[in-house]
């Protein structure tokens, strides 16, 4: 081969690699309906900075579950580019997924990536937040009622607690009555508690679907939920509790209207904008006994919780290689590092970025704590997509008082026991 013409192949493979990002236009499906905004803003810094590629934001609408939410997408040949996911659903898409294993961020990751990785080793999705949850107490109140929360351990001292704050004129909780909260979060604290681990929570789902185990007989559900009656007891909306808006649950709570809300460190963008003190807010979690000891470690639920699949079916090699770019962007320069921690207020799951937040965020911080002290709970991801949906109306119906406890436990029963 002549040199002219080593020269003539060398500026076409220049070009080519030039051209790979050029008028590049790649979308991101979002489930995170509180970081639309920042998400938005992330995506225009990560547009200006990057050769050639545009980054669109999709929201996923208030009705539809994730799963839905990209099931139609495909279905209708519009797949977007980036699908962040739950853990669970991520393996519903493994086909349509790139095999992510040879990224260079997997080996900085913090995730073991069970909860993503195929039996033949494929890793299907990038770990993109780690988060906790339980119940966000505001200090303030907490303090004016005589309330010391490193003390509630038990069932009886959490509604003591609600006792004190209600006596000292301000409400003792709010519940936000969504179903995604009620039946992947709430009700996550028992798969949790009787799980342990993946392995275990397999187990236990193959036992309910087999009806090996009732949910009525097991310790945690029923603890969980007796603590749950509590909370219905003194409940803010008890009068109409389905008609409380997300909105509404952390300005209560950020205003000092109410001592405690169920929810998780997510909730912090919205808080803060409330809150008169940055900084005094926490967590505790959701006992399920009067006897601390029951469950041995009762901590708060805390992991990776949303992950972002590359679609390899309807998005060309150029988006695909372009949303590669934006993952490696996120984890490795400066801009997608601030993005994370500061514009979305999120905990990255590297350990290779180190970067503290420049503005408070105490729930962030409250869930560094438990993990620090080994106080936290297997993150339970539920693997069947309609678990939020049908479940979660259970516990709508549980909450307004529609059905009792009997009829409560049949219905989750009888989920499982019709789940394939």
């Amino acid at each position: 081969m002549t040199r002219k013409r080593v020269v003539a192949m060398l500026l076409i493979l220049s070009l080519f690699s030039f051209s790979a990002f050029a008028d590049v236009h790649i979308t991101l499906l979002n489930t995170k309906a509180e970081i639309q905004a920042q998400l938005e803003d992330v995506a225009k810094v990560f547009s200006a900075e990057s050769s050639g590629i545009t980054l669109e934001i999709q929201p996923v609408q208030a009705s539809e579950s994730p799963f839905q939410a990209l099931s139609t997408l495909y279905a209708s040949g519009n797949a977007p580019s980036l699908a962040m996911m739950d853990p669970a659903d991520i393996p519903l898409f493994a086909e349509k997924f790139l095999d992510l294993r040879k990224e260079k961020w997997v080996k900085d990751s913090t995730d073991d990536f069970e909860a993503v990785k195929t039996k033949s080793g494929a890793i299907m999705a990038f770990p993109l937040t780690v988060e906790g949850y339980g119940l966000i107490y505001n200090k303030a109140v907490l303090a004016k009622a005589g309330v010391d929360p490193t003390k509630i351990h038990t069932t009886a001292a959490l509604e003591e607690a609600f006792k004190k704050v209600q006596a000292s004129g301000v409400d003792a909780l709010i519940i936000a009555p969504m179903d995604w909260s009620l039946a992947a979060h709430f009700l996550g604290v028992a798969y949790s508690v009787t799980a342990r681990n993946q392995a275990g929570l397999e187990s236990f789902i193959a036992d309910l679907k087999a009806g090996k185990a009732d949910v009525a007989k097991n310790k945690a559900f029923v603890g969980l939920l007796d603590t749950f009656d509590v909370m219905k007891k003194y409940n803010a909306g008890k009068a109409d509790p389905l008609a409380i808006t997300l909105d509404e649950c952390p300005a209560l709570l950020g205003r000092g209207k109410v001592g405690f809300y169920f929810m998780g460190d997510w909730a912090w963008p919205a808080l803060s904008s409330f809150a008169s003190d940055q900084n005094g807010f926490g967590f505790i979690p959701v006992p399920l006994s009067n006897n601390a000891s029951d469950f041995g470690n009762s901590g708060i639920p805390v992991g990776v919780t949303k992950y972002i699949g590359i679609d390899k079916m309807q998005n060309t090699p150029e988006q695909q290689a372009a949303a590669r770019t934006f993952l490696d962007w996120l984890v490795y320069s400066k801009s997608g590092q601030d993005a994370l921690v500061n514009t979305c207020s999120i905990i990255p799951a590297f350990r290779n970025i180190t970067l503290s937040p420049t503005a408070p965020h105490p729930l962030s911080e409250s869930i560094r704590t438990y993990v620090a002290q080994k106080n936290t709970l297997f993150w339970v991801s539920i693997p069947a997509p309609d678990h939020w949906s049908k479940v979660g109306a259970s516990m709508q119906k549980y909450l307004a008082g529609k059905i009792d406890r009997r009829r409560l436990y049949t219905e989750i029963n009888d989920f499982w026991k019709s789940t394939k």
